[in-house]
């Protein structure tokens, strides 16, 4: 078994022969959030099936390739779909990406996702900012031997998303006319919908919206010393709030919201 910073001495060279310079920002898009990437300018694409230690990703509204280039005139590079825990993949696995931005360079990562709302004030569509998170996938990442180089044994997460990062999109979104709410995501290891009862509790925990991604993630790039922007799509309510649950609303939904999502994040990108 090769130790970590071994597989990202590969990975990394072979994304460097590809054409990829300096990376300041990486981004990771969610469900039906991809099309964001399509905007990057002078795009290099790498499917994710030639990366080594990639795996691929298998859910719908995934493209499945890493994408790099400028926007916002930032140079940037994006996770056309995400690996999730629930595919199967180690945690090790799914949060390998955000390893590996890090060793190409980038300072900062923002990641994107589609969520159930949990807080009875949201609706369907809302974009909400990560405050911060509560882990319960019941394992961890960071679970196995440390190497130092790459991160401390005990990463601080007091403000794993960035204040001033969430400051800044807050002005944007209020620039652009948008109701952005702000809130507690909570990781859960999916696949399955929350349970009614599991609503209820993510609520009295303090929980604003509910996902299957994203917190494994964040906790890789606190360890590393990124800095993190996260933003969440509503895309229904959660399991007791609504008649049932199903993927191609939430697809359905990023599909209404995306203008508001890709502008408000080009707009915060811009001034990051």
């Amino acid at each position: 078994m090769k130790k970590l910073s071994e597989m990202l001495q590969e990975t990394t060279q072979f994304i460097l022969d590809q054409g990829v310079k300096e990376i300041e920002f990486g981004m990771i898009l969610g469900s039906g959030l991809g099309e964001l990437a399509d905007e990057i300018e002078d795009a290099i694409k790498i499917p994710y099936d030639k990366i080594p230690f990639f795996p691929v990703s298998t859910v719908v509204g995934h493209a499945g390739q890493l994408v790099y280039g400028t926007l916002s005139g930032k140079k940037v590079l994006a996770m056309q779909g995400r690996f999730h825990f629930y595919e199967g993949h180690s945690m090790q696995t799914v949060t390998y990406p955000v390893r590996v931005m890090g060793a190409l360079g980038a300072h900062s990562v923002i990641v994107t996702n589609a969520c159930g709302g949990v807080n009875e004030s949201f609706v369907p569509g809302d974009l909400m900012l990560i405050s911060d998170h509560i882990n319960f996938t019941g394992t961890n990442p960071l679970i196995g031997p440390n190497e130092d180089e790459i991160g401390p044994r005990f990463p601080d997460m007091s403000q794993a998303y960035t204040p001033a990062y969430r400051e800044s999109a807050k002005e944007v979104a209020n620039k652009l006319g948008l109701d952005l709410k702000e809130g507690v995501y909570m990781g859960y290891s999916g696949p399955t919908y929350e349970t009614p009862a599991e609503i209820k509790m993510s609520r009295v925990m303090g929980a604003d919206a509910v996902g299957m991604s994203t917190v494994p993630e964040v906790i890789v790039a606190a360890h590393g010393g990124l800095k993190v922007l996260g933003i969440s799509c509503i895309t229904n309510l959660a399991a007791g709030m609504q008649a049932n649950l199903n993927h191609e609303e939430v697809v359905e939904t990023t599909e209404r919201v995306k203008q508001s999502f890709k502008a408000l994040v080009k707009e915060t990108l811009a001034v990051l």
